[in-house]
């Protein structure tokens, strides 16, 4: 018979009481105040660090440095207000990507979450024998087996080392997607087999190394029962980020929050980003206006992202989602997961955690 108890998450020596980790959500949605509330209530709490400077007064004229102190400043915030633990998603497509991983092992993130992008060479800040000083945690964000084999393979064959866990995140997710437009509702891209997939080809790596190597689900997972499932099927563990939006201590202004409260399922559209990724948002009038051609001005201070092409950009995102982070929905947009939909009222994390792990021990019971 089943325990009924959800079970704790181990990723080397970090010792995680419940198997959750709140997604990392960039541009302001997820800082110290998410990530806090949710390392208190025993769970991976994730500080998203894309964009994070432009919430910085100079931002526009010292992009680089407002970018490193923002992410300090809100790390050493999260470590003062919990004794849990707090990670620091990093995507690796952004021009900054050095200075930010650099700032997260030196201020004592406990992992480093990289996504969007494949982390195929060694930040020349970042040597191994500096991760492991600071014993900071790498857990890279992919969507295929495929991906999965890259990198593990040339981690084993450059550093003679592996990532320490690995998040799959299928094509329910929010934000910007690791899949094309016409995969996105195909079965053989659901999570479910890509899953199972990963989970499969990342224990050659553990036996090779000798070494656990939890494999996390995340996109479109959204109640306890969501969670049971996806661990009878292997993973160790779960990201989940849309209904921690509809949150009292997530950082992003009420009004935001309230864009997930009211949509409704046919308010939930995939877009066409300017970073080149398809992209899953919540409909809103600055959406329509844009794929009506018309064009939101902009002046870029940099290209915050490698695969950017902003000279041809009918807007910037970075600063869309600022804009609509901050409360100015009518200047941008939200993104969101597939079950966006379905939030129906703003909780306190503890809360939602309560309710997670009754979901989750009901669907054991049944």
């Amino acid at each position: 018979m089943n325990s009924r108890k959800m079970p704790g998450l181990k990723i080397g020596e970090l010792e995680v009481k419940i198997p959750i980790i709140q997604g990392g959500m960039s541009v302001g949605i997820s800082l110290s105040g998410l990530a806090s509330a949710m390392a208190n209530e025993g769970g991976i709490g994730v500080i998203g660090s894309a964009g994070i400077g432009m919430l910085e007064p100079d931002f526009y004229t010292n992009f680089r440095e407002a970018n490193i102190r923002a992410l300090k400043k809100e790390i050493r915030k999260a470590k003062e207000m919990t004794d849990g633990i707090i990670g620091v998603n990093i995507m690796v497509a952004l021009s900054d990507f050095d200075d930010l991983a650099l700032v997260a092992v030196d201020e004592g993130a406990d992992l480093i979450f990289l996504g969007a992008g494949l982390p195929l060479r060694n930040p020349k800040t970042l040597p191994l024998d500096r991760l492991r000083k600071f014993s900071t945690k790498v857990v890279p964000i992919i969507s295929s087996v495929r991906a999965a084999k890259i990198i593990f393979r040339h981690w084993a064959k450059t550093y003679n080392h592996v990532p320490d866990a690995v998040v799959v995140e299928g094509p329910l997710a929010g934000g910007h997607l690791g899949f094309k437009k016409e995969q996105i509702g195909h079965p053989d891209y659901a999570l479910e087999k890509i899953l199972i997939e990963v989970i499969s080809a990342v224990k050659l790596f553990e036996e090779q190394f000798n070494k656990h190597i939890p494999v996390i689900a995340a996109g479109g997972i959204f109640t306890g029962a969501d969670i049971y499932k996806f661990m009878q099927l292997g993973a160790q563990g779960v990201q989940m980020a849309t209904r921690f939006v509809a949150t009292h201590e997530c950082d992003a202004s009420i009004k935001f929050k309230e864009i997930y409260v009211k949509c409704k399922k046919e308010d939930l559209v995939i877009i066409n980003s300017p970073v080149g990724l398809p992209g899953r948002a919540i409909r809103n009038q600055f959406l329509e206006d844009v794929s009506n051609g018309n064009r939101k001005p902009f002046k870029c201070p940099w290209k915050c992202l490698k695969t950017c092409e902003f000279i041809e950009a009918p807007y910037c995102i970075a600063l869309a989602l600022t804009n609509a982070k901050n409360g100015k929905i009518e200047e941008g947009f939200a993104f969101a997961g597939s079950n966006a939909y379905r939030v129906d009222k703003i909780v306190s994390v503890k809360k939602l955690i309560e309710t997670l792990l009754e979901e989750y021990e009901r669907a054991v019971s049944e």
